[in-house]
């Protein structure tokens, strides 16, 4: 068993293909698991693919939100940079059996990243309420993503796997909304048979709070090491339910940040953790170890 787990990296994504021998040999040696999260049909296929070539490497199979709509997303909102390349949605429908047979597959330990992603519609819709039909084409893309959202929870309860949750809060000036966050909560309370992860949580300690007490684990990216805006919602997380990502090949942590970012760096992330909440090394990698062995069921 690995020393550390990347509990959500994108090792299958195009920012890898010149490279991925090379990153996946660099985590081996840095003693990193990772488990590569699906975001559509092919990058779950490929994910799965990934995590049968490689030990200590499980994966996640699901619908992004954003991939539930025809959109094209610029390089700036991703990150810029090679690891960014602007890339168009192609507005899939989730297919519930097609996912399924993937879901089956022994090494995927979860259905996802799949939930709510209201950012670009929020922002676009609130600087520019000029554009005919913008209020009303939000509202179906919102439609679009529940029905693809409940869907993968139907599926997630019926082959007993936890969930990867995406939720993206939209924003107002420069306040969160929080929006998005109530309505998983609530989607999750009334159908979830299972629990799983919050990945890359932004919220606060209150909607942390509700996450938690549905059985929820809550994992932090590379963010945390070059800002202290989740200080205080890390401390307030009790060490059994956090968990630790990279999302690469997006938000490197320091010293890496403005590089690719990859599954080895997690460590910086596991310790940042201890940092944070006032402990050893060894006492976070530990914990967070253990956590995702717990949620994931890896052996």
């Amino acid at each position: 068993m690995p020393k550390f787990i990347d509990i959500h990296t994108h090792s299958q994504f195009v920012a890898f293909d010149e490279d991925r021998e090379v990153v996946m040999r660099r985590a081996e040696e840095a003693e990193v698991g990772q488990i590569v999260v699906g975001t559509q049909k092919d990058t779950s296929q490929a994910a799965v693919a990934l995590a049968n070539a490689y030990s200590d490497t499980w994966a996640t199979i699901g619908l992004h939100p954003i991939h539930t709509a025809c959109s094209h997303h610029d390089t700036a909102e991703l990150g810029g940079g090679e690891a960014a390349k602007a890339f168009a949605s192609r507005g899939e429908v989730f297919d519930y059996a097609y996912y399924k047979a993937l879901a089956l597959d022994p090494k995927v330990v979860g259905i996802g990243e799949c939930g709510l992603d209201y950012y670009r519609q929020t922002t676009i819709s609130a600087d520019n309420r000029t554009r005919i039909g913008m209020d009303s084409a939000w509202r179906e893309e919102r439609e679009r993503q529940m029905e693809a959202f409940e869907a993968q929870i139907a599926l997630a309860n019926e082959v007993g796997k936890p969930l990867m949750l995406h939720i993206r809060d939209g924003k107002t000036s420069k306040e969160s909304t929080g929006e998005a966050y109530r309505d998983a909560l609530a989607t999750l309370k009334r159908t979830a048979k299972v629990a799983g992860n919050v990945h890359f949580f932004a919220g606060t300690t209150e909607i942390a709070k509700q996450f938690l007490d549905l059985g929820f684990t809550i994992s932090f990216t590379g963010v945390i090491t070059f800002t202290h805006d989740y200080d205080e919602v890390i401390r307030f997380i009790p060490l059994d339910m956090l968990q630790a990502e990279t999302d690469s090949p997006y938000v490197a942590p320091m010293p890496h940040r403005g590089k690719r970012n990859e599954p080895a760096y997690v460590t910086e992330i596991v310790k940042r953790i201890a940092e944070i909440k006032g402990l050893h090394l060894e006492e976070s990698r530990l914990a967070l170890l253990h956590n995702a062995r717990r949620v994931w069921r890896l052996p």
